[in-house]
């Protein structure tokens, strides 16, 4: 009888300590823990906020749409403000005296202008491309109507000041298409 007992304990610990193992396998893809899915060729992965991945066949998906990114493309937004990739690259802007000059805007954040040969920095702020030199001047690219505008402020303005001067700006670098 005890050798009987002994054995229902041991089979119904079994049953218990299977039951628990089955019900975490499946609990741990569903909390994320699943191992990542693999890319084949020909697919996407999407990658989401809280770590876990998914995969698509491209064949099919007919579109990727970003109905709230408010950037259709890479160069324009829905409301007409320009994006910042079409700020990156050379620009041939005005001095404000009649000569041209380059300014340089990288994708990191760094600017140069050949006017002095001097360094800075670049910011995308509110659909302009906003530059602070090392010698302490400021230069905005702005989209002004359907042209862009250079508008130049001497060490000490905010942005926001009245231009020291302003002239035309033309992207020179080859776009892709």
């Amino acid at each position: 009888m005890g050798r009987i007992l002994r054995s229902r304990t041991l089979c119904i610990r079994g049953i218990g300590i299977g039951g628990m193992a089955a019900a975490l396998a499946l609990a741990i893809p569903a909390i994320g823990w699943a191992a990542p899915q693999k890319a084949a060729p020909g697919s996407i992965v999407i990658v989401f906020k809280d770590g876990h991945r998914q995969v698509f066949n491209l064949a099919d998906i007919e579109r990727v749409e970003f109905p709230n990114s408010g950037e259709p493309s890479a160069t324009t937004s829905s409301a007409g403000v320009p994006s910042r990739n079409r700020f990156l690259g050379s620009w041939e802007v005005g001095d404000g005296s009649g000569s041209n000059f380059e300014i340089r805007l990288n994708e990191d954040g760094s600017a140069y202008r050949s006017i002095g040969n001097v360094r800075g920095t670049w910011a995308y702020v509110d659909g302009e491309a906003r530059v602070t030199w090392n010698d302490g001047k400021k230069d905005c690219i702005r989209k002004v109507g359907t042209i862009y505008r250079k508008f130049a402020y001497s060490e000490g303005k905010s942005f926001t000041s009245d231009p020291d001067n302003e002239a035309n700006a033309r992207n020179t670098s080859a776009k892709p298409i």
